[in-house]
């Protein structure tokens, strides 16, 4: 059975999620996977694990856009041959927007990362993004988690438990683990500690990015942390109102590319420039290499494909192959993408 798709992309530090949505928007699937320092493996992976889910449902996708999102946008968009890249936070607005009713302030937590999105009527009308304090994102709590020998996937529930959180100072990241330390030396109960840590999180990230916001509901809760019931309850707690957590809430980034793409394709009736399944199983090599052309000596990153010589070469025309695409100098001289 084919279907009219759009496929969207979100690559990030820790994770890379994949969505594709039919022709009217709805959800259809979605993937997610460690990013693991190799962006390039985590697409073509991802690509490889839509396509055998799809074929496992007997569907068959008929992209007709691509859209890519994330700290690794610019290189999932040159790989695949995204037809729209967008940031996050457009990418996160769009989603919520399409999927909750009402929807006025969107929070996101992710891995490396937070984000706080305000809309009106549909409309964003002012964000901020926490990517300094570690404090604020979820590879704090998952730390934390292993310091305190709980799996992370059993850290809500756990921390659900607690009758008398602790009070963990969450302004910095550094700070809160030595107050955690201090805290668990004098004997607190692990869900104590562990809701302490939620709430402790969601002081930080209210008093840096919410700070002069108002936040109205409907109040959507997004990305993987969301997965955390313990920060749902300390959000609730904090802003007195009711948190909404998508269903699919680890992708929505991924979903808001994906309408994007659409959004796009509808408006300008264009082809996709999208390169075809195939690419999950191309050779792709990123090589770098220092341009002396003035005396910024930027490094520019250049992906090749069916490249198999150095990953570090001593002069850029020195690169041969099919070069998908290249960046990283200030002036753009060399930029391909």
């Amino acid at each position: 059975m084919s279907i009219t798709s759009y496929l969207g992309i979100d690559v990030g530090s820790v994770t890379t999620k994949l969505a594709v949505v039919d022709e009217n928007g709805k959800y259809i699937d979605s993937y997610m996977l460690k990013t693991a320092g190799k962006p390039v493996l985590a697409v073509q992976t991802g690509l490889n694990k839509i396509l055998e889910q799809a074929n496992s449902a007997n569907r068959e996708y008929d992209i007709k856009g691509v859209g890519t999102t994330g700290s690794g946008r610019n290189l999932a968009g040159a790989l695949v041959g995204a037809d729209i890249v967008k940031n996050e936070i457009t990418a996160h607005a769009v989603a919520a927007a399409t999927n909750i009713p009402g929807v006025q302030t969107i929070l996101e937590i992710g891995g490396q990362d937070s984000k706080i999105i305000i809309l009106r009527d549909g409309i964003v009308t002012d964000f901020a993004m926490n990517t300094v304090c570690a404090a604020g994102t979820g590879s704090f709590l998952d730390h934390q988690a292993q310091r305190l020998n709980v799996p992370i996937e059993i850290f809500g529930e756990t921390a659900l438990k607690s009758e008398n959180p602790a009070r963990i100072a969450g302004r910095c990241g550094v700070f809160a683990e030595s107050d955690l330390i201090h805290k668990q030396q004098l004997g607190y109960p692990v869900e104590d500690l562990l809701y302490g840590l939620c709430q402790a999180l969601v002081r930080n990230y209210l008093s840096n990015l919410a700070l002069g916001k108002e936040l109205l509901p409907t109040v959507s809760f997004q990305g993987g942390v969301a997965t955390n019931t313990g920060m749902v309850k300390a959000f609730e707690e904090a802003l007195e109102t009711k948190i909404v957590v998508p269903d699919h809430h680890q992708t929505m980034g991924a979903i808001g590319a994906a309408l994007l793409a659409m959004e796009n394709h509808q408006y300008t009736e264009n082809e996709t420039t999208f390169k075809g399944w195939n690419v999950g199983n191309m050779n792709f090599q990123s090589i770098t290499c220092q341009c002396n052309g003035c005396s910024n000596n930027c490094e520019v990153i250049t992906i090749v494909e069916g490249y198999e010589g150095p990953q570090h070469v001593e002069n850029i025309k020195d690169i041969q192959g099919n070069i998908i695409a290249r960046w990283g100098g200030t002036c753009g001289r060399w930029d391909i993408n």
